[in-house]
């Protein structure tokens, strides 16, 4: 029916992803001082900020690096939480310009750390609408009220016309292979930090992470899950919920049309061309939003079909779609990110609302001060 690979996502044509010679898996007891559960972007930026504090650290993920949501998404590195800048500041306050500022932060730490051939610093385009529609006036309105709250803010922000529509360009925006980003920083912590892939985990208590072929004994458990986060503990059923997020990559086009990663129709649709040409294209949540409250992260037709034609827009002409596949994300009420103790030395966080590429390691730094400091959440996320 979808007529292409169903799970592996695009990304892995990466040479870089598809020669990963992998991690061991955990076969034995083990003790630590800290266990991080999640080996994301999140999960990896807490071993980071775990091991230059000089702290012993084991991490592990049910699956290879990159595997879940944090090499499938479509590589955005956009400053600011899923909630654009002007509806968060009314909602959440000045935080909300708190957390703007430290995901353009992370931006510039990845890029030290990844270098340009990973982290590439194009800027981004929010369109009112998609390529090649009727212009959307509530969509223009709604991008002309983000530009002047981000002026007001000291923010970068310019107007764009051109080919593709209107909308807004910002400048400190960046784009990325996700999976290459995940798998770089993994590889930066090697030897830093003890890393197992394959290693599910099968209960997570106070103090001790128990896996089908070993225990984890440490004084502290980061659990740096996003999607199914309310799965692996229950006791957050309610506070975060899981969707599904589905993509393609398409054949290379004709032309190098996406000079950065472009979104319109309010965020929803997105999409970026690789050096090669194709495009990584999703979206189409909203359109099915029933559908897509789900723990299951395999594509289906009818969200693929939509996605397909989001891609045409974005391409200006017909594409031949390659791959397709899906992930699964947390969703919070609030639109905050979630970091919270859940038990007497668990702390989990996640529900990053479909934008975890910088606002996961923003609340995996909050949650590392939380668990070894005490110092209380940022007002950006909820606890």
């Amino acid at each position: 029916m979808l007529g292409t690979d169903r799970s592996r996502p695009a990304w892995d044509d990466d040479p870089v992803v598809a020669e990963w010679p992998g991690l061991p898996q955990l076969d034995t007891d083990v003790s630590t001082d800290v266990c991080v559960v999640g080996l994301g972007g999140s999960g990896l930026a807490a071993i980071s900020e775990l091991v230059d504090r000089g702290h012993d650290v084991v991490g592990i993920d049910a699956g290879r690096i990159a595997a879940g949501a944090a090499g499938r998404n479509g590589g955005f590195l956009l400053g600011g939480p899923a909630t654009f800048l002007h509806d968060a500041l009314a909602a959440w306050g000045q935080c909300a310009v708190d957390l703007y500022r430290a995901t353009l932060d992370e931006i510039d730490s990845l890029h030290l750390v990844l270098g340009s051939d990973v982290i590439r610093r194009t800027g981004s385009i929010r369109l009112a609408g998609l390529p090649g529609a009727p212009p959307d006036v509530a969509d223009a309105q709604d991008c002309a009220a983000l530009a002047q709250c981000l002026r007001e803010n000291g923010i970068a922000v310019e107007e764009y016309s051109g080919e593709l529509g209107h909308g807004i360009f910002l400048p400190d925006d960046a784009v990325m292979n996700p999976a290459r980003r995940a798998l770089g920083l993994a590889s930066t912590l090697q030897g830093r930090a003890a890393l197992y892939e394959h290693t599910p985990v099968s209960t997570i208590g106070s103090r001790s992470v128990t896996t089908p072929s070993g225990t984890i004994r440490c004084d502290l458990v980061l659990v740096a899950i996003d999607g199914r986060l309310e799965r692996v503990l229950p006791q957050l059923d309610g506070r975060v919920r899981t969707a599904r997020l589905q993509m393609l990559a398409t054949a290379p086009i004709a032309a190098q049309r996406l000079p950065c990663p472009v979104y319109g129709r309010w965020g929803y649709d997105y999409a970026q061309q690789d050096a090669a040409g194709r495009l990584f294209v999703g979206g189409g949540r909203d359109r099915f939003a029933e559908e897509e409250w789900t723990f299951s992260s395999d594509p289906t037709a009818p969200v693929q079909d939509y996605i397909t034609e989001v891609a045409e827009s974005m391409a200006g002409e017909p594409v031949s779609v390659n791959a397709r596949w899906a992930a699964s994300v947390g969703f919070t009420g609030d639109g905050k990110p979630l970091c919270t103790e859940v038990d007497d030395g668990v702390i989990a966080f996640g529900g990053y609302n479909g934008t975890g590429n910088l606002v996961g390691p923003v609340t995996a730094r909050a949650a590392v001060a939380l668990g070894l400091d005490g110092t209380p959440i940022p007002e950006y996320l909820t606890g």
